[in-house]
């Protein structure tokens, strides 16, 4: 369209000022009035459009002229005149000077707003919505885009393209028919995701994404993966605001909270009420402990047409859902060829040489989607998922373009990685020994990719307790790093921090202290020093000053860790969290356990509102605290404590899992504290057996439950046996000794 173009005799179109999913947006002249306008057109079509998917867009174009034509609020953008000229459908509207809440974020460095922006935008934006769905319109699109902010400080909800009118719902269905779906997904309701019924509280919902993203800075979902960000607003609840956002006041968390709601029901009734706890001197209710890993009942699955879908870009433009292809797509194409089977006397070709089909491109690229699914649930934490997930993707890889393939590996050390992150290190050891091998001889013993498999599967052999051959792999990842990459590369510091943890692992404490001093030294010169990464170094530094009986630096070192992850991540983080634990252990070492006592007990309130009462690392703070009860002598409550953790752990990690062990052999420390020596030995020799059959009879935790149950036969007058174990114990350690060395 010409820039002087006429439309009607009427609006003259002067530059192009926006584009969107369903159109362009020109600065034009009203020459009637006399005034600037802006002119919405339908978006030029491609020389040979889908005849259908046009009509569907038209039809979409001329509801939102009814919709916002009709519309009357000083919230909502004013609609003065719509038409169609030469074919081409326009809607003339207000031309507004401002930003809209994207482009404020942008403009801020993707920073968040100030609070009293904040909440002066969510009034104005409430107050919006109360009109429009008094009028019985559901915007359905509501996003930072949609939003604009003027220069007199007025906020105006923009683009009610996809608005839903009460009394339309037959033209709805006709146009959600098509599978092209509606919506953002970083700011869809979990109802609009499965295909339910959508009404007012759906805008309530996506309101309180906006105000989420424009009041940290991110959306609550956070993902480049289209499939994650659904599967996020349909089953996680988020992580409270004030998390990412310690000033945030606690009714602006709570409204939040209270909108992102997973049921309709469970928002607040309608924006008006929602305005009135924007007020001042609105009475906000105390701020509840979040419920954490008690998660909703699951929704219905998410509908096929969020299948090969994108994201887009978060809080800009539209996006439009792809409906999935038929099956008949989802077939190879190009034709099948088989190698000869060889004759019994020769040898089978290598696979290399063996022809396979061509796999169509649509199949390839469903693979990769697939792979991306699972990269996503496991940023999510749902390690079982995404094993299931890479397990087939990486089955399917191999058949297709065979074992070595670059994407069959990268399918399979994700699977090692979900297998070590599930506690089965031993089947994560043989994926990753799979990997590295194949990746060496394709693409070299130097690859980065190489080194990155190989770094894993130092780190899953220092699981299994084989530290002696995880050192061994690690120094040579770390040489080829050093040389390839240079000593201060971000991969080649990560692998001498982890061999400055292997390090200590191997009883070389004075060693280990030393490289993660120097690695700590090195990160906060290219990092900085509040870097999170130098922060984790710092906080390994503290380790090893513990490990090696130097308490009183190792507990300075935990708070200086502290206080600059609550500075650098927020009071909240789990990083932050985790350094104010090994205060508390500190502490406890120094004999100072009634301090410990107070610090656990804070740190589980924390936790218990940031993450949830069963959250693995909340039943961690719960046994420290256990632990030190039993320090001041309370046995008793000591005891009651480490039965309810060692249950919950039992339902949420696993009877097997290293945690709900650990908890099982602190009620055995309370029982043979108690006197009750029998019953200790029982559980003791449950923990050595559970260990020895997880970890291997040499396992040095195995080793050490064995230990615990010969002092408990010592203490229980059955000396013989004590001391037949004891040498047992010893001559396996001395055994593990030799073959370390």
């Amino acid at each position: 369209m010409a820039d002087t173009r006429l439309i009607h005799g009427r609006y003259r179109l002067l530059d192009q000022i926006g584009r969107g999913g369903m159109g362009e947006v020109w600065r034009a002249r009203d020459e009637s009035l006399g005034r600037q306008v802006a002119v919405k057109c339908l978006k030029p079509m491609s020389p040979q459009p889908d005849q259908s998917f046009t009509r569907v867009l038209r039809e979409r174009f001329r509801r939102e002229a009814r919709v916002a034509a009709a519309l009357q609020h000083r919230g909502v953008t004013v609609v003065h005149d719509f038409g169609e000229y030469e074919g081409v459908l326009y809607l003339v509207m207000e031309l507004l000077d401002g930003r809209n809440l994207s482009q404020l974020l942008e403009s801020n460095d993707q920073q968040p707003l100030p609070v009293p922006e904040v909440v002066d935008i969510a009034r104005q934006v409430a107050s919006a919505l109360a009109y429009t769905h008094e009028q019985g319109i559901v915007h359905r699109d509501l996003k930072p885009a949609n939003i604009m902010r003027l220069t007199d400080g007025t906020v105006k909800i923009c683009d009610f393209g996809i608005a839903r009118l009460g009394h339309d719902i037959g033209l709805t269905s006709k146009l959600t028919g098509t599978g092209i779906a509606m919506g953002t997904p970083h700011y869809m309701s979990p109802e609009q995701i499965i295909g339910g019924d959508v009404d007012p509280r759906s805008d309530l919902y996506s309101l309180g994404c906006v105000l989420y993203e424009i009041a940290t800075g991110a959306p609550p979902f956070d993902f480049e993966d289209a499939w994650a960000v659904l599967v996020g607003h349909r089953d996680t609840v988020p992580a409270p605001p004030r998390s990412h956002r310690a000033e945030l006041p606690a009714f602006l968390d709570r409204l939040i909270l209270d909108l992102l709601a997973k049921a309709p029901e469970e928002r607040p009734a309608d924006a008006s009420d929602l305005g009135d706890r924007l007020n001042p001197g609105f009475p906000t209710p105390g701020l509840p402990a979040l419920e954490g890993a008690q998660r909703p009942s699951p929704a219905p699955g998410l509908p096929s047409w969020t299948r090969g879908m994108t994201t887009g870009p978060k809080a800009t433009g539209t996006w439009t859902l792809v409906s999935t292809p038929s099956d008949r797509a989802t077939a190879l194409t190009g034709e099948w060829t088989t190698a000869a089977a060889p004759h019994a006397n020769e040898t089978p070709a290598v696979s290399s040489s063996v022809l396979r089909p061509t796999p169509a491109p649509e199949v390839l690229a469903g693979l990769a989607g697939r792979h991306n699914a699972g990269l996503s649930l496991s940023r999510l934490g749902r390690w079982n998922e995404a094993g299931k997930v890479h397990r087939a993707v990486a089955a399917e890889r191999e058949y297709l373009l065979g074992p070595e393939h670059p994407d069959t590996l990268a399918s399979r050390y994700e699977v090692g990685f979900t297998l070590s992150r599930t506690g089965r290190p031993a089947d994560a050891l043989r994926e990753f020994t799979r990997v590295s091998e194949g990746r060496e001889r394709s693409l070299g013993a130097d690859h980065p990719e190489t080194l990155a498999a190989r770094q894993e599967l130092a780190f899953v052999l220092g699981r299994l307790g084989r530290h002696f051959e995880a050192h061994q792999v690690y120094t040579a990842v770390l040489a080829a790093r050093e040389r390839t990459m240079g000593p201060h590369h971000a991969d080649t510091l990560r692998c001498r921090h982890n061999l400055a943890f292997n390090l200590g692992m191997l009883g070389r404490l004075d060693d280990s202290y030393r490289m993660a001093c120097d690695v700590a030294k090195a990160r906060s010169e290219v990092l900085g020093a509040g870097h999170p990464d130098t922060l984790v170094t710092r906080y390994e530094v503290g380790y090893a000053l513990g490990r090696l009986g130097r308490w009183p630096e190792a507990l300075e070192t935990y708070r200086e860790v502290a206080r600059a992850r609550a500075q650098a991540l927020g009071p909240d983080h789990p990083d932050t969290l985790a350094a104010r634990y090994e205060v508390g252990i500190s502490l406890g070492r120094l004999g100072r356990s009634a301090e410990a006592l107070d610090l656990f007990r804070a740190l589980i309130a924390d936790r218990t509102r940031a993450h949830g009462p069963d959250e693995p690392e909340t039943l961690r703070a719960r046994h420290g605290l256990g632990v030190n009860l039993g320090r001041l002598g309370r046995w008793e409550e000591a005891l009651a404590e480490a039965r309810d953790v060692c249950r919950l752990r039992e339902r949420i990690l696993g009877a097997d899992h290293p945690d709900t062990l650990v908890s099982h052999r602190e009620i055995a420390v309370g029982l043979g504290w108690l006197g009750r020596w029998a019953d200790a030995l029982v559980i003791y020799r449950q923990v050595a057996e559970a260990r020895e059959r997880v970890w291997g009879t040499d396992h040095p935790d195995a080793l050490a439950s064995r230990n615990d149950e010969a002092h408990c036969l010592e203490q229980l007058g059955r000396v013989v046996e004590a001391a037949d174990l004891y040498r047992r114990v010893a001559a396996r350690r001395q055994e593990r000794s030799v073959r370390s060395h």
